[in-house]
Parts: C-alpha cells; sequence; structure tokens
C-alpha cells in the first residue's frame, strides 16, 4: 500500500474493455514522511469518488487489481483502496 495525493483525472477515447466504467485518477505517491512526493505519478482506478487533492490509499496487487476489475488481462496495475482521513 502507498499513499499518494489526486493531483487529477485522466480521460482516454480508447480504453481496455476491464477499464469501462472506471475513473482515472493521476495519483502523486508520497514519501514515508507523507509530505515528499515520491517518484513520478500514476494512473489509478478509483470506485470511491476520490478529487483533485485528496489523499488516497493505493494498492499495486496485481492480483487483486485484476479481481476488482474482474478481468485477467487488465493492464492496470494501480487502485484506489480508500480515502485517507488524516496523515
Amino acid at each position: 500500500m502507498q499513499l499518494g495525493t489526486v493531483v487529477g483525472t485522466a480521460t482516454a477515447t480508447v480504453r481496455h474493455p476491464s477499464m469501462q466504467g472506471w475513473k482515472l485518477l493521476v495519483v502523486q505517491l508520497l514519501a514515508a514522511n507523507g509530505a515528499a512526493a515520491d517518484g513520478e505519478p500514476v494512473l489509478a482506478v478509483d470506485r470511491l469518488g476520490a478529487g483533485r487533492g485528496e489523499r488516497v490509499i493505493l494498492t499495486s496487487d496485481g492480483a487483486g487489481t485484476r479481481q476488482l476489475l474482474k478481468s485477467e488481462t487488465t493492464p492496470v496495475r494501480w487502485s484506489v483502496l480508500g480515502l485517507a482521513d488524516e496523515v
């Protein structure tokens, strides 16, 4: 699991079938201290309705994401697990 801040959303005119109906977020991962950026932003699927500026808890668990999207061939790696109340 990793903490991140939503910096925006992404749109795609063509999506893998497993991504239909899912919101795509651009999320800046955060370092362990919760303040500093940790690498480049990632794309994550979201079913919780997170918005710009919100802190989210992400997972890169491929098996969990494949199960969530009900697809063994999905290209998605990151998904939102929860919204962080406090850091």
